[in-house]
């Protein structure tokens, strides 16, 4: 063969020759190379999921909604706060904003607390939702059996409970519950309906909720203040003007002093999100440092290749071979290990995240091309980066001294 003639063809045949030769050395450094795109495809797939999880999240219930917390904090949690604020949302101001704010749809109140539900010798601790006969419209929900929470005065309220499936199957245990006297939190309450299954939304289980109106839930916890209100505009172009409105309102009721948070889905979409890709990148991110403990792994076996084809590099050079395709003969072993590692890492990858799919069917996992693309440049970048080093120290042999040193 002459070696002045040496195609790219000729370069990856004697490449994947060299590399059949030395099977086991070569499938260890395949298998690093895999482990670690392997490990990026699966987390980025996780970290995609959960930003389109918490997406969906908010727009099942909408992209109007304008979200009043008590307290003036510069950021906050999805949760906001229960207190610290030395004048609460109170419910005149629920019923003060609709009237006064007209681009408002509706107001929402909300009280939240815990307590223990009872009836017929069995009891569990449920989460107790205050609120409002809006309620079901603004969270689109669905009767299983009975009604919501009878519409009037949110200042007023009776003792009955619109409950979750979840409670209705623990607790009453094939009783129908309509109708059925029950105390929650020792208190007498009356049930009147039972929610259709619906899950968790929102970081809230609805199947776990004990549903009363606002008034009777804030006297049955004694409690002074809201724990949000909820306000729904027209449409997601609204929300600004809605957004002025209300601070506007609010500010004026509580004395010109901006003692609230608002929040709106766009900003808590965008926190969330911002969040997310930053976890995502940086699991990746720790995912791809095993890609350069493959490179080095790379470097070592193209290091000690080198060595043992001193005599063919001699040989080489005595036909006349130059020092780029010596060079680019050994960049094209370390080239090979890694992209079939990278080839490997993918197909593993894109197997387990649709295994993974196909157990947890709520959460929308699916590979991303994007990632994948980047993990593969990625893997073949550091494999050339790390057979630099061998494949220099090759091309600088001489012939005579190689064939020397190769007897």
């Amino acid at each position: 063969m002459n070696a002045r003639r040496l195609g790219a063809g000729d370069v990856f045949r004697l490449a994947a020759e060299s590399l059949s030769g030395h099977r086991l050395r070569s499938a260890l450094t395949l298998v690093a190379t895999a482990i670690g795109v392997t490990a990026v495809v699966l987390l980025t797939a996780l970290g995609d999921a959960a930003k389109r999880y918490v997406v969906d999240q908010f727009a099942s219930i909408g992209t109007n909604l304008v979200i009043v917390l008590p307290g003036k904090t510069e950021t906050s949690g999805v949760m906001g706060s229960f207190g610290g604020t030395t004048r609460p949302l109170t419910l005149e101001d629920a019923v003060a904003l609709p009237h006064r704010a007209t681009l408002v749809r509706l107001v929402v109140p909300l009280s939240l607390g815990s307590a223990t539900f009872e009836y017929g010798g069995r009891s569990r601790d449920v989460f107790v939702l205050g609120t409002t006969s809006d309620y079901f419209d603004l969270r689109q929900l669905q009767m299983s059996s009975g009604q919501f929470l009878p519409p009037g005065d949110l200042r007023r309220g009776e003792r009955v409970v619109v409950i979750g499936r979840a409670i209705q199957r623990q607790v009453f245990a094939g009783e129908n519950p309509l109708g059925k006297p029950v105390r929650i939190a020792g208190a007498r309450f009356r049930v009147i309906g039972v929610l259709m299954p619906k899950g968790v939304g929102m970081g809230v289980n609805l199947d776990e909720l004990a549903i009363v109106p606002v008034a009777t839930g804030m006297r049955l916890f004694n409690q002074q203040g809201l724990f949000r209100m909820i306000c729904q505009a027209p449409d997601a172009a609204a929300v600004p003007a809605v957004v002025a409105q209300v601070k506007k309102v609010m500010r004026e009721r509580h004395d010109n002093q901006e003692d609230f948070s608002i929040l709106t889905q766009d900003s808590m979409l965008a926190t969330f999100t911002s969040i997310i890709n930053a976890l995502t990148a940086g699991l990746a991110g720790i995912a791809a440092i095993s890609l350069a403990v493959a490179g080095i792994l790379i470097m070592n076996v193209m290091l000690v290749s080198v060595s043992e084809r001193t005599g063919e590099v001699g040989l080489l050079k005595a036909l006349g071979a130059r020092r780029r395709q010596i060079l680019s003969l050994f960049l094209a072993e370390s080239l090979l290990l890694s992209a079939q590692g990278a080839l490997a890492g993918v197909a593993v990858g894109v197997a387990l995240v649709y295994t993974a799919a196909a157990i947890f069917p709520d959460l929308p996992l699916a590979p991303s091309p994007g990632w994948i693309v980047f993990v593969t440049l990625l893997a073949l970048a550091a494999g050339i980066a790390f057979g630099l080093l061998p494949a220099r120290r090759a091309s600088r042999l001489q012939a005579a001294e190689a064939l020397r040193a190769a007897k």
